[in-house]
């Protein structure tokens, strides 16, 4: 994430690597624990998704750079991450800012995901031919 703030007193503006999409997608967040950190498991869900992560609210404490890994209650995917961010408190909640470990936008299931959410790489079916056809 770069930050930019073309004028000096200005607010600050934010270009982020893909668009976020208010959702809540229902997890199971879980964390392999360690000598330090006590393992845990708890049934959550998204405040806001990404290609590259969500927003969520736990009640678990957990640290900037912790890894867990997401499970998606629908599908049985899972996903490893990374603590990014901590945010507010709320009650026994907090805002907990994750990325993956790999940028995976399929991983929400969003039917109608942002245009920025498409690697690069991936051509939709069909595409190539349209391309290629000499126009």
């Amino acid at each position: 994430m770069s930050k930019l703030n073309p004028n000096p007193g200005s607010p600050e503006i934010v270009h982020r690597r893909s668009q976020r999409v208010i959702v809540g997608v229902a997890i199971n967040v879980l964390s392999e624990g360690t000598q330090s950190e006590k393992a845990f498991q708890e049934t959550t869900q998204t405040l806001v998704v990404n290609a590259h992560g969500a927003l969520i609210a736990l009640a678990a404490k957990v640290h900037q750079g912790q890894l867990l890994r997401l499970k998606n209650r629908a599908t049985q995917e899972q996903q490893l991450c990374k603590v990014m961010h901590l945010g507010q408190s709320s009650g026994e909640l907090t805002q907990v800012g994750i990325e993956f470990e790999t940028p995976s936008p399929n991983f929400w299931r969003i039917a109608f995901p942002p245009d920025d959410w498409v690697v690069p790489d991936q051509v939709p079916a069909g595409q190539e031919s349209k391309s290629n056809s000499g126009r």
